[in-house]
Order: C-alpha cells, then structure tokens, then sequence
C-alpha cells in the first residue's frame, strides 16, 4: 500500500485509534494542533470530496458530531473545527478523504478562518450565476 491512511485502516501501521467501525475509523493525529486532534476517514480509498460515496460521507459526519459531543466533556471544550482539504491547491496533504476535528479552547491561538478581502453585490451577484448553471440536486 501506499497510502498512510489506508494502511492505518488495515491496522498495518501503529495508531491511537478513538472510534472504528465497518466502514470508518476516527484516530488521533500523530501532529496535532490541540489535545484531541482526530482525523476521521472512511476505510475504503477516496481520494478527496469529489469522489467520496455520499454515504461514506454521511457516516464521517455523523461521526464527528458524535465525537465533537464526547470531547465537550472530555476536554472541557465547548468548540471546535471541521477542516477538510480536498486537492493539493487545497493543501490536501494525504491523497484519502479525511476530515479533522479539532477541539477548541477560548484564546487558544489557533487560527483557521478565513481573512478575505471582501466583494461587492454586483461581484457576488456574478458569481451566484455561475455556480446556479451547475449546482443541480
């Protein structure tokens, strides 16, 4: 194998895992950002967003919010981050969908958002129209 997530699925690789079940598994990030830092990934190969089964995503999801639930307590936290990157223009850093949930603490010095540069109506108006020719449910 040789994808570091897909190998931590298959128990190949040492890990500290938090939640697994037939078709996802929740462990500790071995670089974490805050005391909890969990990467949650489905077991079978999906490389980013755009290919994950919507299942598979539905399971992550319900997943992060169970966790996000436990670690309230566990971390005395009442915050936290649901970050995915998918793609390297979007630093995606391992080639698996995976989703990181990160406690929060107040003051804590992280910093995630977004700082951008703001547009205008008529702009934000332009790009709604895009996205309305390919946004189909």
């Amino acid at each position: 194998m040789d994808c570091i997530f897909c190998e931590v699925a298959a128990h190949s690789v040492d890990s500290k895992i938090v939640y697994e079940d037939d078709s996802i598994m929740a462990f500790l990030d071995i670089n974490p950002v805050s005391e909890g830092h969990t990467l949650i990934i489905p077991k079978k190969h999906y490389e980013n967003i755009f290919d994950i089964e919507n299942l598979a995503l539905d399971k992550i999801v319900r997943a992060a919010k169970r966790l996000a639930s436990a670690y309230k307590d566990a971390f005395n936290v009442n915050a936290v981050n649901l970050l995915n990157a998918s793609g390297a223009a979007a630093q995606q850093s391992v080639s698996h969908f995976h989703l990181h949930l990160v406690p929060r603490q107040e003051n804590d010095g992280l910093d995630f958002w977004f700082h951008g540069k703001g547009e205008s109506k008529e702009a934000l108006a332009k790009t709604l129209e895009k996205i309305r020719k390919f946004v189909k449910y």
